[in-house]
């Protein structure tokens, strides 16, 4: 039988992973390889993908590719042997003592002054990022969402200012299956740190150390951080950190990032092994004998073919010799072989495959997995199961539960935005909007009080307090909103929308994985383009990349709560529930004819982890929130308050530079009044409106601070725009073009000509969903 057909609750052991290419690789990567024993768990409320257990962790994968992989139904998994922890223990080498696992130190450390550069890899959730804040004290995002860390980051270990830190993309494997993988294995091979610092799940041990072997091969200095340590300990488990060290040969230490534990061992080892050059003592983890020994003699038989290439290439010997020997076709192209050498290549795999029954992949992470078995039943000590599986377990059946994960969804979502649009962040709103009034007036009655010239008593106040203080009291809304997504994220849940989401996202051609760059986006739409690099799809991602735009920002709740505040005072929640999610029906629709045109295909593969629930960490939460505050009020005190003093002087100013007495005379409004009419059939063609609309592409916060000095009351905003006029300006908002920010990260994505696409489209599409909504408003008689 199939996967696919295996009962909920139902264990079965793999016989056969079919399908090909990268993403062939990939299963093989995440542990589903022959002779593995495999756990069905449950359905998505949709019926697909399926959730598995698999070497101790939950993975999800779609119906159609589990009916390629061929298993074999068992009664009962079976038992891991327990450890005598009676026996003698092992004493923990000291600093210096490396030679005694590891090689011997290199006899030509690194002269003094030479700065220390390290890699930090891992897999995706490992607490990977955590560890980087604690390292060096820098103010990182940390999600427990696969792929959060999608960008290079550095940071100085604190306490040492000559070195230098590379927090890499979370990756499960050096196979080349997503961009992030990519990115990782080549910043290693060719970017040449001093050390790696691989930081270790201990309590999801199996699935990380796939990744730990492939680094060892890297023949870089190493030191292994085996982070949540707490929870095994609290859980019943233990791990023999002596042992493991032993076997393994390079410094192991057992950390808890999160509480800080460890950092410190971690920080000595890793600078010593640096200093030293202190490379791992073991990089073979084949068998010698029975079925791996045809594995063993493959990949040292390659070695001796490719030796001087891969020393010409830069490439570690071993790690060629492996990735050669899974068909890898990039270190292939780096190697330059000639053709016959090509042909003595092929045929050793070959007999490799026929001695050992398996294909090339399948060997090798076979391979792999058996050595991590060993090493974990000599070294591991298992709880039977964790507390926060448990909870995680009783949590998803009503987050993930048939009937209630969607509900639950919208229920979630919608409390969110009323916490934050009619209480936590409307109340911070009114103090703070107090405040600034009363500033505001005090400043006025000084500078009357000092009299002060009248053009730079104008440029102060209704210029600066009017535009960056309008802009400056929604702070509060957009810090609220960004706790509840960061504590959304950072808990878990995320992971369980998309694996919700991912049949209905497939309808309109995306994966699952796409939901995390869109709500991501209602935050900002720059990291929401960026987080869209965890796609493996190109396609995919140029997709998640157009329809992420769609996805209404934190930078334009300003519109929305100034103009709902000033023509739907009682129904504000109810407004920006529907522009949200007018917002995801025309990216959906747009998404939908890119699928039927210009993007045909299938979505990416849907394989993810699913991590447990946890309790967000409230350092964690509280740098997010103040690097968002802090990016709002630069903002406003840069680029907002640039745009103030610009359209103060173009409002206040004709042509010949005179000062105005009625800003219909004045620079802005003749240049407005060329693009006004564009606006005139949407019902807001008033020059002022115009202006405020163009001041939106520099930062959409502009909007409001433009809007703010042209209209200084609500008795001229009344007689330019009704009710109607309003909600079709709103919608235009919504959706026209995204600011320069957001616009040049999508061209560093996606090029020069999709950015156009982008830009004209938008407007395009903004213009005929107003043009629409006026003219429905005038049909039903608004």
């Amino acid at each position: 039988m199939t996967l696919q057909e295996l009962e909920i609750g139902k264990s079965a052991s793999i016989l056969s992973v079919g399908g090909e290419g990268a993403l062939r690789q990939h299963f093989l990567d995440m542990g589903l390889i022959p002779g593995a024993e495999v756990t069905m768990v449950k359905l998505a409320p949709m019926g697909d993908p399926m959730q598995l257990k698999i070497h101790g962790y939950e993975l999800t994968i779609r119906i159609a590719d589990a009916k390629k992989i061929q298993i074999k139904p068992i009664d009962t998994p079976a038992e891991e042997k327990e450890i005598n922890r009676n026996k003698k223990q092992i004493p923990h080498p000291g600093l210096g003592e490396g030679g005694k696992y590891h090689v011997k130190a290199n006899e030509h450390p690194l002269k003094d002054g030479e700065q220390l550069t390290f890699a930090l890899a891992g897999n995706q959730n490992s607490g990977k990022t955590t560890f980087f804040n604690r390292l060096t004290g820098a103010n990182q995002h940390v999600g427990n969402f696969p792929g959060v860390t999608v960008d290079r980051k550095d940071g100085v270990i604190k306490g040492h200012e000559n070195t230098l830190v590379t927090d890499l993309p979370g990756i499960y494997s050096m196979s080349p299956y997503s961009s992030e993988e990519i990115v990782t294995r080549e910043f290693i091979l060719h970017e040449k740190p001093k050390g790696i610092i691989n930081i270790v799940d201990a309590s999801n041990i199996e699935r990380n150390l796939y990744l730990t072997l492939q680094l060892m091969e890297l023949e870089v200095p190493m030191v292994i951080a085996l982070n949540m340590m707490d929870e095994v300990r609290e859980n019943g488990g233990s791990i023999l950190i002596n042992e493991m060290e032993q076997l393994l040969g390079v410094p192991v230490v057992p950390i808890s990032a999160a509480k800080n534990e460890g950092i410190d061992e971690t920080i000595e080892h890793a600078l010593h092994v640096a200093k030293y050059q202190e490379k791992p003592g073991r990089m073979d983890f084949c068998s010698t004998d029975g079925e791996g020994s045809a594995v063993h003699r493959c990949i040292h038989s390659i070695m001796h073919l490719i030796e001087d290439h891969a020393k010409k290439a830069g490439i570690p010997e071993r790690f060629a010799a492996t990735k050669l020997a899974e068909r890898d076709k990039l270190v292939l192209e780096k190697l330059n072989l000639d053709d016959n050498e090509k042909d003595i290549l092929e045929h050793i795999i070959l007999q490799m495959e026929k001695e050992r029954g398996l294909d090339c992949a399948a060997a090798i992470a076979d391979m792999r997995f058996s050595f991590i078995q060993k090493l974990c039943s000599a070294t591991v000590i298992k709880p039977k199961e964790s507390k926060e599986h448990a909870r995680s377990r009783k949590i998803d059946q009503i987050l993930t539960g048939k009937y209630t994960a969607i509900p639950a969804f919208i229920a979630i979502m919608g409390l969110v935005f009323w916490l934050t649009f009619n209480v936590i962040g409307a109340f911070f709103v009114n103090l703070l909007d107090m405040g600034i009034t009363w500033l505001t007036n005090i400043t006025d009655t000084a500078l009357g009080a000092l009299d002060v010239n009248p053009a730079l008593h104008s440029l102060i106040i209704d210029g600066v307090f009017n535009g960056v203080g309008s802009v400056l009291s929604f702070l509060p809304i957009i810090v609220t909103l960004f706790f509840f997504l960061s504590m959304l994220e950072d808990s878990g849940y995320m992971a369980r929308v998309a694996f919700v989401m991912d049949k209905l996202l497939r309808k309109i051609g995306l994966s699952g994985r796409s939901i995390v760059p869109m709500l991501i986006g209602f935050g900002c739409t720059v990291p929401g383009v960026m987080a869209s690099r965890t796609l493996s799809s190109e396609r995919d991602r140029k997709m998640t990349i157009l329809l992420t735009p769609f996805m209404s920002c934190s930078a334009k709740l300003p519109i929305y709560v100034f103009f709902t505040a000033a023509f739907f005072p009682k129904h504000g929640a109810l407004v920006m529930i529907a522009l949200y999610f007018t917002g995801i029906a025309m990216g959906i629709l747009v998404t939908f004819l890119l699928k039927g045109s210009v993007f045909r295909g299938e979505a990416v593969p849907f394989v993810m982890e699913l991590p447990n629930y946890r309790m967000p960490g409230s350092k964690n939460v509280a740098q997010l929130l103040w690097e968002k505050a802090k990016d709002f009020m630069q903002r406003a005190f840069t680029i907002i308050f640039i745009a103030t003093i610009v359209i103060w002087v173009l409002q206040t100013f004709d042509l010949r530079f005179e000062i105005v007495t009625n800003s219909q005379d004045s620079i802005l409004a003749s240049a407005a009044g060329i693009i006004a009419p564009i606006f005139k059939p949407l019902g807001f063609g008033d020059w002022r409106i115009s202006t405020a609309l163009i001041t939106g592409f520099i930062a959409k916060e502009s909007v409001v601070s433009t809007l703010s000095v042209l209209i200084p009351s609500k008795t001229i905003l009344f007689s330019l725009l009704t009710p109607l006029n309003a909600a079709g300006l709103l919608v235009f908002c919504l959706l026209y073009t995204p600011c320069v920010a957001a616009v040049a990260s999508i061209k560093r994505e996606l090029g020069g000509k999709w950015t156009m696409v982008v830009v004209i489209g938008q407007c395009v599409i903004a213009w005929l969903a107003a043009f629409i909504v006026h003219m429905v408003g005038l049909l039903i008689g608004l």
